[in-house]
């Protein structure tokens, strides 16, 4: 089953039946998974939801099989979701008032709505494939304005589609209202901000320099007292932002919210707001001109920003010590704090338990126009390879660093560098002496190329194809890792028996590890007594499972055995989507009888 809260607008369209237009307080949302007759049997991996997407428009639930489905505000009347026909693997959805779009694993972008598509704006088109320069088409992440699309291509590229009215895509509104193809913005640019009831962007580029447009009628994009201008119609750089490294932003109609991370405040997350005072945070009666410091008793040293949503004039954040905390506007309850009261400074909101309480990490939140979802995702990847690369991604893991050749810093994991360069201690110097002359792009190709195993940048590979060992398979990799003990530095006792593993594959591959090694305090044991249900020989098969993704062949399956890999899929929480564990146990029980 899926954890997941909603509250707020419950219409436009209907996500609830037999419930009244306005849930003041968070209640379960249930759905029927969109096969109407589904697999008892179904892997749990298959049915959770992995990103929710709302506007007034649409509501799209994208699951972790790569399907989505939508409930649409013209089919209000029968309240049923429909599945979005899309063929490719679905990695990613975003809803703005009258559009939406789909980004699919192999790099497509579908999208539909009236600006993209007028003809039939409920077809979905792929506008990737419009994108002139075709070295540019494959797209890496999307993100909806309230009547635009933007894309992030591979190269670091941004392109816009849709509405310019308000010069949203850098351009000049009269000369350009509107575009049905991708239209160039900027280039170098490592993540692009907006918001589904916005008209405004932010564009990040590699050097952490920010840049914005679109409409600023009330100062939402932070350019202080001295720019009056209504609409930036051209890209313009963004200054006085607060001192640390820009995690996010997000934007709602009238005001904008940035997440900034510095190593040396406490707490080290902390967010800031411009723009409408109804929704900004600040309770200044008045429109904040540049980003400021929201301030509340309820952001403590020790409490981190895990995740953060903005709506149309409201905004939900959650904390890592499990509070939930909004503010803004409330007219449909959508704050979820039980009433139709407007907060216009951070209140906490009082929210059921939760099946997942012992890992809010997992928990995300989204904000529509008028509506709000809690819900519990955790990270489920697809292979060893997807694992590396997510978790080169969570730099709190990392223990070498590398400097980039403008000075930036890289850090990555020894461990895993280890095996997947050639055996010879100086293949690491040797790493770093490449590093130093390359930009910071070109450096995380690098990193990606030794992580993935795949040649993603032709050009680079050649410089260091002597270095690394792309011939050998992830899985060979991991294996020569698990048969060297000197590798190996965290301890789980089982009847007698020890088995060790490094933190590193553990955190990678196990849900259960992942949460308990990210709150270990300086005397934590190395050393864990685990679960008593499972036989040693089960346990050998999950050991050996969480390095290779495959089960030794001289293993004898029995029911079981099979029943036991069930309960220990269960409670180690095993990062497993294909191969499926499970699955594979069944298919060799039965050629083995």
């Amino acid at each position: 089953m899926n954890d997941c809260l909603f509250f707020g607008q419950n219409q436009k369209p209907k996500l609830i039946k037999n419930e009244s237009e306005e849930i003041i307080k968070p209640i379960q949302f249930k759905f029927k998974n969109e096969n109407e007759n589904e697999n008892e049997n179904e892997n749990e991996n298959e049915k959770q939801i992995k990103k929710i997407s709302t506007s007034n428009y649409s509501t799209i639930f994208l699951f972790k099989n790569g399907k989505a489905i939508e409930y649409l505000s013209e089919n209000d009347s029968n309240q049923n979701p429909q599945k979005i026909q899309i063929e490719e693997n679905i990695q990613k959805v975003t809803v703005g008032i009258q559009d939406e779009a789909i980004l699919t694993k192999e790099g497509n972008v579908f999208a539909k709505g009236k600006d993209i598509n007028p003809k039939n704006p409920n077809q979905f088109i792929n506008i990737s494939s419009l994108i002139k320069d075709t070295n540019d088409r494959i797209i890496q992440d999307i993100v909806s304005g309230a009547s635009s699309i933007y894309l992030l291509t591979s190269n670091q590229n941004a392109y816009g589609i849709g509405s310019n009215q308000f010069g949203q895509l850098g351009f000049d509104s009269e000369t350009l209202p509107k575009t049905k193809k991708p239209i160039l913005m900027m280039k170098n640019v490592s993540k692009i901000f907006s918001g589904n009831t916005s008209n405004h962007v932010f564009l990040l580029n590699s050097n952490q320099e920010l840049f914005g447009c679109g409409y600023n009628g009330f100062n939402q994009i932070g350019l202080g007292k001295s720019i009056k201008e209504t609409q930036i119609q051209k890209l313009i750089k963004i200054k006085n932002i607060p001192k640390g490294k820009i995690i996010d932003i997000q934007c709602g109609t009238a005001f904008s919210i940035i997440l900034i991370e510095n190593e040396n405040q406490n707490p080290k997350r902390k967010l800031y707001s411009c723009g409408d005072y109804l929704s900004n945070g600040l309770d200044k009666n008045r429109n904040t001109y540049e980003f400021t410091e929201i301030k509340s008793s309820l952001f403590e040293n020790d409490d981190n920003i895990l995740d953060f949503s903005v709506g149309n004039f409201h905004n939900l954040i959650l904390t890592s010590n499990s509070k939930l905390i909004g503010f803004g506007l409330n007219c449909y309850g959508q704050l979820g704090t039980g009433d139709t009261n407007d907060q216009f400074i951070p209140i906490q909101i009082e929210l059921p338990r939760l099946r997942f309480n012992e890992d809010i990490s997992n928990y995300h939140i989204s904000c529509g126009y008028y509506k709000s979802f809690l819900y519990y995702s955790p990270p489920s990847f697809s292979n060893l390879e997807e694992d590396l690369i997510k978790l080169f991604e969570r730099k709190e893991f990392c223990d070498i660093s590398f400097k980039t050749e403008n000075g930036e810093i890289i850090e990555a994991h020894k461990l895993i560098l280890k095996y997947r360069l050639n055996q010879n201690q100086n293949q690491i110097e040797k790493l770093q002496e490449i590093i130093s002359k390359k930009s910071i792009k070109e450096s995380n190709q690098i990193f990606e190329m030794i992580y993935s195993n795949k040649i993603i940048n032709p050009k680079l590979y050649s410089e260091i194809k002597e270095i690394i060992n792309l011939n050998e398979k992830i899985e060979e990799t991991m294996k020569r890792i698990y048969l060297n003990e000197n590798e190996k530095d965290f301890i789980i006792e089982r009847k007698e028996k020890q088995y060790k593993f490094p933190k590193l594959i553990l955190i990678m591959r196990s849900e259960l590890y992942r949460g308990m090694f990210l709150s270990v305090t300086e005397d934590t044991s190395n050393k864990v007594t685990d679960y008593s249900e499972l036989s040693n020989k089960s346990f050998q098969i999950l050991e050996y499972w969480i390095y290779s993704n495959q089960i030794k062949d001289e293993i004898e399956i029995t029911q079981e055995i099979i029943d036991e890999i069930k309960i220990g899929i269960d409670y180690f929480q095993l990062n497993q989507t294909n191969p499926n564990l499970f699955d594979l146990l069944i298919k060799k029980f039965n050629n083995q009888n």
